[in-house]
């Protein structure tokens, strides 16, 4: 395996886990809006994918 193969074996990996961790982050976000009943920062998070995902990483680390 030469170098280029294995630059976009990794690219693809980070790709991959890159998503697959925004996703998970989103659906955190999603359950603990439906559970306390913050609907409004559900609709705001569900129509701007990036703030849901913020919020989502930030209930896993505690910070909120």
């Amino acid at each position: 395996m030469n170098v280029e193969e294995k630059t976009t074996t990794i690219a693809g990996a980070f790709i991959t886990t890159s998503l697959v961790g925004s996703a998970a982050a989103w659906g955190t976000h999603i359950i603990t809006c439906i559970m306390n009943e913050q609907y409004l920062f559900l609709i705001a998070g569900a129509i701007a994918a990036p703030v849901g995902i913020v919020h989502g990483v930030g209930i896993w680390f505690g910070a909120w």
